[in-house]
């Protein structure tokens, strides 16, 4: 069920010391890097920094957002725990209304199209299956007092904002990873380690179906649903799949104070040169980063 925002959780952090908690790079496998780089800079319209050996960081002019690992003959990840949508955030509806006009005179092929009262979203799927969302928030005050919902998105109001001249052809600078929304297999374990390891509020649960979770005044910065099945398992390899999200912490304390409270719960932190690499309990990577 959704909550009204004066009862929102996210409104009071279960810490707030991760109130200041942000994403990072999300990183996927793809079959054909050339490929996905055609859809990601002409579709999405972000910004490649290819990187040698079949590696590519996508960025909108500032920190990498999307880095795609090449592995030829990778088949899409379908049935198994992973990547849902990872959602960019445009700084502005009108930003959103640029690319959203843009995208329509390409022809491009949308996967959904919504008004979620605290944002209005877009959703696409790349040649590989990986789900994404390109939205832009509403200011908080003007949130739905339902929380967040799902409703038709209003095409004509959101094409009625001024035009920018001469078009984008890029998303604009200040884009970021807004969330990341994952296939879980069990939404009691994803509480435990959202809510329990990681510090973060359930500020909405769809019974039975998907929990979203936040720190600080924000809707949500991860999500798990089970739409593609309960008790998923990681994809076999071989799989254009999600190799991990970077969710960034305020500072190394904070990151090892996380990492020591998933371990009490008996989740298995991994130190890595990049971070350290937390496995959700359905397996999705997450690398806690400062």
């Amino acid at each position: 069920m959704s909550l009204p925002l004066a009862a929102w959780p996210g409104f009071a952090s279960a810490d707030p010391a991760i109130g200041s908690l942000r994403l990072g790079a999300v990183h996927l496998t793809v079959a054909d890097l050339g490929r996905s780089l055609a859809y990601w800079t002409g579709v999405v319209g972000l910004q490649a920094r290819p990187q040698g050996d079949g590696i590519a960081a996508l960025h909108a002019g500032g920190p990498d957002l999307v880095v795609l690992v090449e592995q030829p003959g990778a088949l899409p990840a379908r049935g198994h725990a992973g990547l849902y949508h990872v959602a960019l955030l445009v700084p502005s509806r009108r930003d959103l209304a640029h690319w959203f006009a843009r995208a329509m005179a390409t022809m491009t092929l949308f996967e959904g199209l919504a008004d979620h009262g605290v944002s209005e979203a877009v959703y696409l799927r790349d040649p590989d299956h990986h789900g994404i969302e390109i939205y832009a928030d509403r200011p908080p005050a003007a949130w739905s007092e339902d929380g967040m919902v799902t409703l038709q998105l209003d095409t004509a109001s959101l094409l009625a904002e001024p035009p920018a001249t001469p078009p984008p052809r890029t998303l604009p600078e200040g884009t970021t990873i807004g969330h990341v929304h994952l296939h879980v297999g069990d939404l009691t374990a994803a509480d435990r380690f959202y809510g329990g390891a990681l510090g973060l509020d359930r500020t909405m649960a769809v019974p039975g179906n998907a929990h979203f979770y936040a720190a600080g005044l924000y809707h949500h910065h991860l999500a798990g649903n089970l739409w593609a099945g309960s008790d998923v398992t990681q994809p076999p390899p071989g799989t254009a799949a999600l190799r991990r999200v970077t969710v960034i912490l305020p500072d190394v304390a904070q990151r090892d104070r996380v990492a020591a409270r998933a371990a009490d719960l008996g989740f298995e932190p991994v130190a890595t040169p990049d971070g350290i690499l937390l496995p959700d309990p359905s397996g999705n990577p997450l690398l806690l980063a400062v």
